[in-house]
């Protein structure tokens, strides 16, 4: 089992193992936890009752979050003529279509976001392999698939702070909601922008308990275990 630094040990003694903190306490506590020389991402991990073996039990979902993740957001877009300029206009970091699908394949995908116009899917399809494995891979559920006329608005929300929050294989929801560097009343509102969406977002099929338990935590801290049912009755007024 590997050892923890001294930084790591400090910042796990402030924090009750196996306690759960109301929300803000917990965002306190990993802002005073966030000890490294970079600016940490403040991270969420929800467990769940939901098993993503079943397709009526599969959750995601996309957010806007108020106060962004506090990081720039590289945007790619496959499309052609008008809407591949009005992509450039809107501030997409990479545009294309033939030639941005030929330098996917050859291995490019220094983008953390791509969007894709329904006429280009038919060739962008074919990256399912190398976008898909790597969250990238545009979709109508979660906006990335946009008629020409929304491409604009599309690589705005991705540029303010949109993410997307999805099950793994593990029954598991990992989302970034902000950095160390954030006041805690925007990671609280990232926070409660994220909870009301995944908690909107059960699926009927899932029986019992849906969230199960909820960390917070920062890229070099300990985790910091979320009190359920404060956490879940977070919502947007």
């Amino acid at each position: 089992m590997p050892k923890h630094g001294k930084r790591y040990l400090e910042a796990a003694s402030l924090i009750e193992k196996d306690r759960g903190y109301e929300p803000s306490e917990a965002i306190a506590l990993a802002k005073e936890s966030a000890s490294a020389k970079f600016d940490e991402t403040v991270e969420l991990h929800i467990r769940t009752g939901a098993d993503p073996r079943h397709a009526d039990q599969m959750v995601r979902g996309v957010v806007l979050l108020p106060h962004g993740v506090g990081k720039k957001v590289r945007v790619a877009v496959f499309a052609q003529g008008e809407a591949a300029s009005a992509a450039k206009e809107a501030g997409a970091d990479v545009v294309g279509d033939d030639d941005l699908i030929k330098k996917v394949e050859g291995g490019f995908t220094d983008f953390d976001v791509s969007i894709a116009t329904p006429d280009m899917m038919g060739k962008v399809g074919r990256l399912g392999r190398i976008l898909g494995r790597k969250g990238l891979m545009p979709n109508p559920r979660t906006g990335t698939v946009v008629q020409p006329d929304d491409i604009p608005k599309a690589v705005g929300d991705a540029k303010k702070g949109r993410v997307e929050f999805r099950l793994d294989r593990t029954s598991i929801i990992h989302v970034p909601i902000g950095k160390a560097s954030f006041e805690e009343e925007e990671l609280l509102d990232n926070l409660t922008e994220l909870m009301d969406n995944i908690v909107r977002a059960r699926p009927s099929g899932v029986k019992g308990q849906f969230i199960r338990s909820a960390y917070i935590t920062t890229t070099m801290g300990p985790s910091i275990g979320l009190d359920v049912a404060s956490a879940s009755a977070l919502n947007v007024e």
